[in-house]
Order: C-alpha cells, then structure tokens, then sequence
C-alpha cells in the first residue's frame, strides 16, 4: 500500500497521460480525465435509495438502513489483480471497492457515430483509494494509472471488457 497526497496522485495522472501514445490522445475529443478519492454509490451502480444517501461510508441511516452492504457489492467482484475477494472487511467490518481503479462515464466513439451534441464531455474518473490500497508503490501506481486510463480510454473507442482483457487491459 502506497499513499499519495492529492498533489502527487494528480502528478502521477499527468505522468500516465503524458506516457499515453500520442495517436491515443489526439483521437480524444471532449473527454475530460478526473479523480476522485474513493467511487461513490452511482459510481458502483446503486440508483437513488438503494445505497442509503448516496456517501459511501456514512453510517446505517435513520430507518436502520445499512448504505455500505458489502456482500451485495463483493459477491463474486474480483480485486483489481484479478484475485477472488475473500469479504474481509477492511472499514468497520465492510470492504472498500478495491476492484474499480477507473470509470468511463459517457458516449463511446460508436454511440457519437449516430450524432452527438458536445455539451456534456465523456469523463474518465480514476479512483486514489483502490490504486493506493493495490499497489506498492509510486512507480507501481503511475504505471497502473495508465493502465487505468488506458482501459478506460477503450470503453471511449467503442470496446467492451471482453476486448479489453483480451488485450490485457482488465
């Protein structure tokens, strides 16, 4: 496990873009490339009420709803090496998502094909928490972070997680 602070983390975001090859990035259009600390409960897939108030470590609400259910996340997710998660909890008894380092979020290449208004930019979301808690160290984490980026950048193109693994970009 290796911490960053903000600053580093978003250094070593600009390091893995500038390491992107350069047809990769002139392909891109009104795609923004953010970070957050930790995915939230849209980023994981829970709509409206599903996950308490939408925080994602906020303790049970005032109904007894528990937010954070770990088992219904962590049943059968893999961890972002590829490994089986074993539901140990790592956050008063819960797992944080280990498994997603990155989100696309927006319209692939394919899908703008049939028209596309720019007003909203596809959005690329790297996750710290995951990337931090995965790996060892800062050289680790920049070359994951491409990794990320790259894998994410394929949803951009128009490709889904069976082309991507296939292409090692789990």
């Amino acid at each position: 496990m290796h911490q960053m602070s903000d600053e580093e983390f978003e250094r070593a975001i600009e390091e893995a873009l500038d390491g992107l090859p350069p047809q990769f990035l002139e392909a891109l259009e009104n795609v923004a490339v953010v970070w957050e600390e930790e995915p939230s409960a849209y980023h994981l897939g829970y709509e409206g009420d599903e996950w308490g108030d939408g925080a994602p470590w906020s303790e049970a609400d005032d109904e007894g709803v528990e937010p954070w259910d770990a088992a219904a996340v962590n049943d059968g997710l893999r961890d972002a090496t590829g490994d089986e998660r074993d539901g140990e909890g790592d956050l008063n008894g819960d797992r944080l998502p280990d498994d997603l380092l990155g989100l696309f979020d927006g319209l692939s290449l394919v899908e703008r094909a049939d028209g596309y208004e720019e007003d909203c930019p596809a959005v690329i979301t790297v996750f710290k928490g995951p990337h931090e808690r995965c790996f060892g160290d800062r050289d680790e984490m920049v070359a994951e972070i491409g990794k990320t980026i790259i894998h994410e950048l394929g949803h951009y193109f128009g490709l889904d997680e069976d082309q991507l693994a296939a292409m090692g970009y789990e």
